[in-house]
């Protein structure tokens, strides 16, 4: 009988029933609209028969009007071993505690796994994510997602060209690819060293060849610093007096010279910016679908401008992802703020923003040693400089001797 599939979910109850013609009771039953299933008889005054638990009601209001005496003899089902399992309140107190320890368990961070970088760098990366929260122990629940850790590692950790993020189950996989860094070709064998910039020459530092300019000479790009090249006088008395022998070594030194430079910048007058004030608020989710339960962090915080950032993390029971998400939203108070500033302050911070660029350019040995307008102009509210610099800078660069001459 279809009837009587899923009693078991819904509970069923055996009734045995006893008086004169137990059986018409059951009968009863049926005409009220009861299900009744497995009717015995078991002798002339008793019979026994099945029952959904949810007619357990109407079967004692049919029972007042008659004479018949009801007892159950068993109770079956889902509600009944419910019932039962929470009867036993260590059981379920111990497993509860189970699944709370399993799931807290299955959100933790135990390893991060790095590959793909050298050690030094390796050891960058957990500091870097030793900053960020990330490291065994920690709750992966309030943790930024994968894409923003990698931006983020990218940025902060200028050897590493690229980074993936990968998070399975309780461990942070990272694979890394170090920036290959391009090295000026190293020239072995004789060589002269030859300047790379026009400039006037300052210091000279040669430990290995022959010096071919002085101090505050003028030299073009390709013009010869140091040679690589020593001539030796073999017999002053010999016909062949002018032949010299000449012995080849590889040129060492550094040539500083004053070299100069033209930049352009441009400096508004007026600028609008945003900021954060560094107030803030965090709110706490568990997003089902699309529908959002606030567990914590209730009313709106008292800011007139609000940015919005949210971390979205799958929450995990064991290996498998659940469908519920656990979501940290940060409220932080923002202000937009006007700055105006004077000519000869868009000066000034067009100088040093020139500075910033050229010492970029040039690297950390080159020194700047002035500055000057060449020009200034100001157009639509904003200044616009051309700046003259001099520099003082190493410009020696290593060429190979040709010796087939």
């Amino acid at each position: 009988m279809k009837q009587v599939q899923g009693s078991f979910l819904t509970g069923y109850v055996t009734i045995l029933v006893k008086g004169q013609m137990p059986e018409l009771f059951f009968q009863k039953c049926v005409k009220r609209g009861i299900l009744v299933w497995n009717v015995k008889k078991e002798s002339q005054t008793a019979c026994r028969g099945n029952v959904k638990l949810q007619d357990i009601k109407l079967i004692k209001e049919i029972k007042r009007g008659t004479d018949y005496k009801l007892s159950f003899v068993s109770k079956k089902g889902s509600p009944f071993l419910l019932k039962r399992f929470l009867q036993k309140r260590e059981l379920v107190t111990g497993l509860l505690l189970s699944i709370l320890l399993i799931f807290c368990l299955s959100n933790i961070i135990w390893d991060v796994k790095i590959t793909g970088v050298p050690k030094d760098i390796e050891k960058k990366i957990v500091k870097q994510l030793d900053a960020y929260g990330i490291h065994p122990g920690s709750w992966s629940l309030t943790l930024e997602p994968p894409s923003v850790i990698q931006q983020k590692l990218v940025n902060d950790i200028p050897e590493l060209l690229w980074v993936g993020v990968n998070k399975k189950g309780t461990t942070f996989f990272l694979e890394g690819v170090e920036k290959a860094i391009v090295k000026e070709k190293e020239v072995k064998g004789p060589r002269n060293l030859i300047a790379t910039k026009k400039g006037v020459i300052q210091n000279m530092f040669v430990s290995k060849g022959l010096s071919k300019v002085q101090v505050n000479d003028y030299v073009e790009p390709g013009d010869i610093l140091v040679s690589g090249k020593l001539n030796f006088a073999e017999n002053e008395n010999e016909e062949d007096s002018k032949k010299e022998k000449a012995k080849l070594v590889a040129a060492e030194g550094e040539v500083i010279a004053k070299t100069w430079y033209e930049v352009k910048v441009t400096v508004p007058l007026k600028a609008n910016f945003e900021m954060l004030t560094g107030n803030k608020e965090k709110k706490y989710y568990l997003r089902f679908g699309d529908f959002k339960l606030p567990i914590w962090g209730f009313g709106e915080p008292d800011y007139k401008r609000i940015q919005q950032e949210e971390n979205d993390n799958a929450i995990h029971f064991l290996k498998w992802k659940l469908p519920v998400h656990f979501v940290e939203s940060i409220l932080s108070e923002k202000q937009y703020e006007k700055l105006e500033r004077t000519k000869e302050e868009a000066i000034q911070i067009g100088l040093k923003q020139a500075e910033k660029e050229l010492q970029l350019r040039l690297g950390p040995e080159a020194k700047i040693i002035s500055q000057k307008v060449l020009h200034e102009t100001t157009e639509s509210g904003k200044v616009k400089l051309i700046l003259y610099n001099t520099v003082e800078e190493n410009i020696a660069k290593a060429e190979p001797i040709n010796q087939g001459d």
